[in-house]
């Protein structure tokens, strides 16, 4: 059976007062005397009510302030960092937000993102998936701010906040270039996300700049299926040219390395992008490319309520930067 929620008339009959002194009350409004005002207190704390601020703004011609966040992976460490930091932004700016995921699926982000529209948020925060956000063009030209985190949105012109995933992919090659490793494997994620292409990049480029050549079997884009990454390693570690070293592209697939590494009785030095729970406590610690998912959500959240208060420009392309984490795996020599 449903519970009825009592209303401002059931606060007025408990307490013996009209509608108007109740709303006065509730709303902290001057001109009730102080004895009177208890007594509509009480009732209000005997009764259970709320305010219904969402009617009360219609009244007003206004609308419960409200931002909407669409992550690709609600489980991954990432996006919830990331989540949090968004989150507390909204909070300090009296915001509601309102989370889902699309699970890395470009239709799901789109009814998302559409459904948080059309429950009129004020802003949208996007990991994008999609390849494509024309649609979203309609809603930023009604009023509604866009803001993309992690990676870009294509097709439309909007703010983003990203890592730097190409200079970062290359301060952890270069690093276990300097170990004197040349043989050196790419495990990344696959090859249409924004991320992982710009990270590849990153690889190849320091590979170049140092001389060394990529045999095409060093190199394999297809995220951390851990059959696909047994059989990548397979082909990495085989033949006369075996790798001595390894760049993972996230932290799921390093995470998917080590556990095919228990198996093997070579392995190879290792550094990842992407830092990840108990990394430092291994038996071999793994050095990271750490990114700042708390400062990219903070940057996006504080650019969207910037937007939402007015200001005014052409989109901007905030670019965070990443740091290396040497603790031990990507220390390790030919």
């Amino acid at each position: 059976m449903a519970t009825v929620r009592p209303t401002m008339k059931d606060v007025a009959a408990a307490a013996d007062v009209g509608l108007k002194t109740v709303s006065r009350v509730v709303n902290g409004e001057p001109g009730v005397r102080e004895d009177t005002a208890e007594r509509v207190r009480r009732a209000v704390a005997q009764l259970g009510f709320r305010r219904n601020d969402s009617a009360r703004l219609l009244r007003q011609g206004r609308h419960t302030s409200s931002v909407g966040l669409v992550l690709d992976d609600v489980s991954d460490p990432f996006s919830s960092m990331l989540h949090r930091a968004v989150e507390e932004v909204a909070r300090a700016h009296g915001s509601l937000l309102f989370t889902g995921s699309s699970a890395a699926d470009p239709e799901r982000e789109r009814e998302l993102a559409l459904a948080f529209c059309a429950r009129r948020v004020d802003g949208l925060i996007v990991v994008p998936t999609a390849a494509e956000h024309g649609y979203l063009a309609q809603e930023m030209a009604a009023g509604t701010a866009v803001v993309a985190v992690d990676r870009p949105l294509p097709g439309l012109e909007a703010d983003a906040v990203l890592s730097d995933n190409r200079g970062g992919s290359r301060t952890g090659v270069d690093h276990l270039l300097r170990q004197g490793h040349r043989r050196i494997g790419y495990l990344g994620d696959l090859p249409g996300i924004f991320t992982a292409a710009e990270r590849l990049d990153g690889y190849r480029q320091a590979m170049a700049e140092a001389g060394c050549e990529v045999r095409e079997h060093w190199v394999s884009m297809g995220g951390p299926d851990p059959i696909g990454i047994r059989l990548a390693l397979d082909r990495m570690l085989a033949g006369r040219w075996p790798v001595t070293a390894l760049m993972c592209g996230n932290n799921r697939t390093s995470v998917a390395v080590l556990r095919e590494w228990g198996t093997r009785p070579h392995r190879p030095a290792l550094v990842g992008f992407d830092d990840f729970e108990l990394a430092d406590l291994l038996a071999t610690p793994v050095t990271v490319v750490a990114q700042d998912p708390i400062r990219l959500g903070r940057t996006a959240a504080q650019l969207l309520f910037r937007r939402l208060s007015g200001e005014q420009g052409r989109p901007q392309l905030i670019e965070l930067p990443t740091r290396l984490i040497p603790r031990g795996s990507g220390e390790l020599g030919p």
